[in-house]
This record gives C-alpha cells, structure tokens and sequence, in this order.
C-alpha cells in the first residue's frame, strides 16, 4: 500500500505541539484536530502536509514479566503502555491509539520531543511500539527554545536519524534505575510488613539511598557534635565621633584568661595607625545560569524548592520566554543571537534601559562557566515578550533568569578596599572599609547581590585612635548545618549523584517517605534505621563512590564509549548480591524498621506539651465521624482536659519543637506540594495571629500583626 506524502511530528506535550505548529506552518497557521478528544494540529509547509502530535511525557515504561506487587526479586522486565501498570495513566491508551492511526500512513515522522536524554526515549519508544518499528527511519528536531526561528532553523535542518547515544543513555537508566527500586523497596517494605501487619511504603534507589545517607550521616554528625568554648575579642573605636568596631589579630582565643588579659590592656587605651593600605579588587560577573544554580538562587531568594523551580522554568519554557532549563551548561554561544535578545528585552519595560546599555557597546562578550552541555546552552531569556500575564512565582524565576542574562555581559566590579592597621599596647586590631567605585554588572543583577558599603573616615599612619571599649566574649563551636534542599543538590552534584533533570524530584521523595521533616532536613527515625539496615548489609547500595561510578557509565553511554548490555550487567550483578545478604536478615530487618516506623508516628502526632492543664501532650487525632483532623490534648482519655484546636485539612502538618513566644503555645508547619511551606501557633486566640477587619468599614483595611 503505497503511503501519502505527509509527515507526523512527535512534539513531548500539548503546548509545545501547538507551538511547532504555530511556528513552522506556512503564515503561521494551523487546524487544531481531534482524535477520540485528543487534541493535535494539521499545518502546510511549502504544499506539504504535517501532523504536529503531542504526548504527554513517558506513554511507555518498565515492568516485571511475571509476579504481582509482592513479588522479588526481579529481574527480567520489558518495556510495556503505561496505563498497563499506572491507573492515573488511563489516557495514555488513547494517545498511543493515535499515533498508531496518524502516523500508519505517514512518508516521515519526526521526533520533537526535548532535546535530552529524556526527551529522546519518549520519541524512541512512540516510534519503536505504536509506530510499529519505524524508529529507524525517522528524523530529529533539534532545538534549545520554542520561538519561532529556533523551530524553524530546527525543521529546516533535520537531523536525519534518532541520537540513539542519547536513547540507549535513556533506557539503561529507566532499567537500571527501576530494577534497583522496584526490588531495594519490596525488600524493606515487605519486611515491614511481615512484622507489624500493617502496610508503609518505603523505598530506596540508587540515587535515593546515598542521597539520604548525606542527610543521615550529617544528621549523626550534629548529634554526636560537642560543644567547645572560645572566646572573641569584641573592641570598638570612636573617630571623629563616629563608632566603629575593630576587628582582632586573631579569630578566636582558646583561653578566658588570654582573652581577659587582651580586653583589660586594651580598654580605653589609644591606638596608633602603623599602615593604611588600599587597593583596587574587581569582581567578574557571574556565570550563566544552569538548571542547579537556578534552583540554588531561587531557594536562596524566594524560598522555592528545586522541583518547584523547574516545574515554574517548564512553564516559561513552554511558553517560549525561556531556553531549554535542563540544561548543565554556563556557556552562551554567539549563535543564540546576542543583538536579537537584547532588542527584544528592551520592548519590555524593566529590562530597556539595561539592553539599551548593552547594545550600545561594540561588541558583546558574555561571562562563561566551565560547565559543559552538548545538547543546550545555559538557560537565557529568548527577548520575547509574554503573552499572557505571568504569575508572581513566574515573574520572579522570569526576572531572575533576565537579570543574570544581562549580567553576564557586564563589566567587573570594582571596589576600592581599606585595611587599617591599629597598634594598642601590642596587639594589633583592624578596620576594614569598602567602597564601590563601578558597579559594573552589579546594576543589571540588582537586586539579587550584595553591594553594601562600609566608608571609613580619611586616616594616615600615626593617627591616634580611642579605643571605646574593648571586651572579651566566650563562645562555643556550633555542628555543621543541616542540609536543605539547595545544598543537598549542591552535596548531589558535587558527588555526581543523579542528574540535572532527577535531583530534584529525589529531594521530593525523600520527604514523601517520610525520610525527612523540616525545612532544614532532619532525618526521621525511618530514615536513619533505613541507611542503618543497608549500611549493615548490603553497603554499597549506598555507597557515594559505587553511585558516581555507575553514573559515569551512563553518561558514556551518550557519548557511545560504554554500551548499554555492559552497564546493566555490571548493575545486575551488585544488585543481586545485596538482595541475598537482605533477603537473609528479613525478620532482624522487618523488627527494626517496624520499631522504627511506630516512633515516627508517635512523633508525627505529639505537638508540644499542652499550655492548658500543664500535664499533658497536644497530639494530632482525627474525629471518627468527620475524619478530619485536629489538635487534642492526651489528658482527654483520662477525663482531665478537654483542649481541642483546629488545624488544616490539606497539607503536611510536622511539628517544629518551638514554642510561641506570645502565648506558649507550639509552632508547626504545614508543607503543600506547590507552596512554601507555613509555620504558625496552633492557638487560634494569639495575639501575634493575623487580624482581619471588615475591608467594608470606612478607613479600615486588612492588618497583618
């Protein structure tokens, strides 16, 4: 049966269908088409006809041969329809029957999917199962944004096959990664349950498990962390009636009585100027952003957690506002087209003075990292303007992600630093000034950097200086920090744990297991009997160093120096041995786990203690009739307190160990999935709670105590 001449397009989702549609189809027009209430575009090109057909992520994934949800270990799979093992994925059955009829008679079908390792198995796996083996023979859009000229340059240049290094890339990590999961979770959830007959989830991966033993591991660290005292010397100095604090020779001072002798010498004695030394320090802009720094920036500035930062560059992506985010690269070639970018931000209010600036300057050279992509550049703005309002969430990653574009083009900073030297009775303080004399790319990236300055008065050598006062502090050294989830995907990429495009989803799962609470990451009594049980057995699940090696393997497939059969063996292998040591200790695994399990919930549920009768324990219970939850005191079983407080009904609700300094009773916090988690006072009558008035009463308004 001979085939028509039109080609299918396999775009990664509805939006970005529509918008190849819109942008290769001559003068810009399409027909949006139905195929059981599923949507796609037909467009003409120069005669021809196209059909643009969205997916909507993965409609293929991996599953067991045989054996039900209790069944491991496994280790024969095959890729099958996800609505085959997911009931949320009902609808991929019917987008999967319309590739299968589009594309039946098609001359041409072409992948235009991401350009990632993602993105390529999505296209590979359309081809290869409802396309019925013609992955072969089609061809590959290549592009970094959604604008119209990339998509273009894209069709118009067509790369003529798959990149199978990126699509073998992709399966061995799907199989890999879902043979570690599917079995590390039955061992340890099974044996659970065979324990305390009641069913928990739990789960460990490759990249799961030593990400988790990070947090544990620091966790054990500020525990077991001791205390020591040192002292500082605090010293201030009043020129030309002004106070300035002086800063000590030395940090710190491991003895009281060194410290006392320094302060009681010191103390309103004058010192004497014995050096005055300034100089010139410039500061280069700084790099591009990749998909880690964005989510590290974004945390640091609004909060936002990294799968909520990339979920928000999706969008603007998506919107062609954006490059491509999962990108690894700090590199902006020439080829994205500097002028055009910039001629487009200037159309943009905020932003025009700033491009006018730039292209003013002959030529334009942007501040590079070294970190390299060869599918994408570092994420820049496309210069052009949006076409719908954005959100507040939206308009912040936007303005972020425009503002480091248009600092890299920057010239350096350039301060002017003073260090004074003050001699007093021997010892010897400083004073420390800084002045900014060009604020080079500062201004573009305003005001997302530091610039405060510190002006000092004019001083000479031999200046005579009154000390104010001078005393000696005692102090006391303080544990590492605890990881959140923008340092944690720092530790990840410093180890290689992961990619740019998982990390962040990891961080997620780790505190929908229940492995960690808080903001600042605590790891539960879960998670530390989880690492505990397979540090004990079967360490090298865990192991940083078996992790990054194993993810070395993977990258090189994508740049076909590894194969895919290699990699899968050598992980099978390892997997099989730490399955036999877990499979031996099930019941000594299954007790410490259930135990572990219990004093969680016991946590998740005590509050605080209760200010009302002052002997028993606010904890979270829920109403047998409503089923919604609330606050109660444990006094209420023995008849001695009654104390019931609200709480929400959507949302995690952990406890902080705080107590409210208004009124005494505890703060907790409630953690949504698409929101900055809250903290407040469980007592709805504090007097630091909001306070709404009726906005409908004149010259009164709403107020926020």
């Amino acid at each position: 049966m001979p085939q028509s001449d039109y080609a299918v397009i396999i775009a990664e989702k509805p939006d970005a269908a529509e918008r190849i549609a819109a942008s290769i189809g001559d003068g810009g027009e399409y027909i949006k088409k139905f195929e059981d209430r599923l949507s796609y575009f037909e467009i003409k090109r120069q005669g021809r006809r196209i059909l643009v057909v969205p997916a909507s992520g993965h409609l293929y994934t991996i599953s067991q041969f045989r054996g039900g949800r209790s069944y491991y270990p496994v280790y024969t799979f095959t890729w099958v329809p996800k609505f085959e093992v997911e009931k949320k994925a009902a609808r991929t059955r019917q987008m999967i029957q319309m590739f299968e009829k589009l594309s039946r008679d098609a001359s041409e079908l072409i992948n235009a999917a991401d350009y990632d390792v993602e993105g390529s198995l999505i296209g590979y796996t359309i081809l290869k199962y409802a396309c019925h083996g013609r992955e072969k023979a089609a061809k590959r859009m290549r592009f970094s944004t959604l604008t119209r000229d990339d998509l273009n340059y894209a069709y118009e240049k067509l790369m003529p096959h798959l990149d199978f290094s990126l699509v073998e890339a992709g399966r061995s990590r799907h199989e890999v990664d879902w043979l570690y999961g599917i079995n590390l979770s039955r061992v340890l959830t099974i044996s659970a349950l065979r324990d305390s007959k009641k069913y928990t989830t739990l789960s460990v991966g490759r990249v799961q498990g030593p990400t988790l033993k990070l947090i544990v591991q620091r966790e054990a660290e500020i525990r077991s962390f001791i205390p020591v005292p040192f002292w500082k010397i605090d010293a201030h100095a009043k020129i030309n009636g002004k106070d300035y604090a002086l800063k000590f020779e030395k940090d710190r001072l491991e003895h009281k009585l060194d410290a006392e002798e320094v302060a009681a010498r010191c103390s309103g004695e004058t010192g004497i100027v014995r050096a005055v030394d300034e100089k010139k320090v410039q500061r280069a802009p700084l790099e591009p952003f990749d998909l880690g720094t964005l989510q590290k920036e974004s945390y640091k500035f609004f909060g936002y957690t990294p799968r909520r930062v990339l979920t928000i560059a999706e969008r603007l992506y998506l919107d062609a506002l954006i490059s491509y985010p999962r990108t690894s690269s700090q590199k902006l070639p020439p080829t994205i087209g500097y002028r055009n970018i910039l001629s487009g931000l200037r159309k943009i209010t905020p932003y025009r003075g700033f491009a006018d600036a730039l292209l003013a300057r002959g030529e334009l050279r942007p501040r590079e990292g070294k970190k390299v992509d060869p599918a994408h550049p570092a994420i820049y703005p496309t210069g052009k303007p949006p076409e719908r309002r954005l959100s507040n969430e939206e308009s912040k990653i936007y303005g972020l992600i425009v503002r480091r574009f248009l600092a890299a083009f920057g010239t350096p900073t350039v301060r002017l630093t003073t260090t004074v030297s003050i001699e007093c009775k021997g010892c010897r303080f400083f004073l420390y000034g800084r002045r900014i004399l060009d604020e080079g790319w500062t201004a573009f990236y305003k005001p997302y950097v530091e610039s405060e300055e510190a002006i000092l008065p004019p001083l000479k050598v031999g200046d005579r200086i009154p000390f104010k006062d001078v005393a000696a502090s005692m102090h006391f050294t303080e544990p590492p920090p605890r990881y959140n989830p923008a340092s944690l995907l720092r530790a990840m990429e410093k180890h290689n744990i992961g990619t740019k495009a998982t990390r962040a989803d990891i961080t997620g799962t780790l505190y929908e297991r229940g492995y960690v609470r808080g903001e600042h990451m605590v790891a539960t009594d879960i998670g530390f009997t989880v690492i505990e049980v397979l540090n004990r057995y079967c360490p090298s699940i865990i192991s940083v160093e078996f992790t990054r090696q194993l993810e070395e393997k993977m990258e090189q497939i994508e740049s076909n120096l590894e194969k895919r059969g290699n990699v899968l063996t050598e992980a099978t292998r390892g997997l099989k041995l730490a399955l036999d040591q877990l499979n031996s200790r099930e019941k000594e695994i299954g007790r410490l786990l259930s135990e572990a399990i219990s004093a969680e919930a016991a946590k998740r549920r005590a509050v605080g203690p209760c200010p009302e009768c002052g002997t028993g324990k606010l904890i979270i219970l829920r109403s047998r009739k409503t089923g919604k939850r609330f606050i109660g005191c444990s006094n209420f079983f023995a008849g001695k307190c009654k104390k019931t407080l609200p709480l929400p009904q959507k949302g995690l609700v952990t406890t902080t160990e705080k107590i409210c300094e208004s009124c005494g009773y505890p703060i907790v916090m409630v953690k949504w999935s698409n929101r900055r988690p809250i903290r407040f006072c469980v007592n709805i009558d504090c007097p630091s709670k909001a306070r709404y008035v009726d906005k409908s009463k004149k010259g009164e308004r709403r107020e926020q105590v």
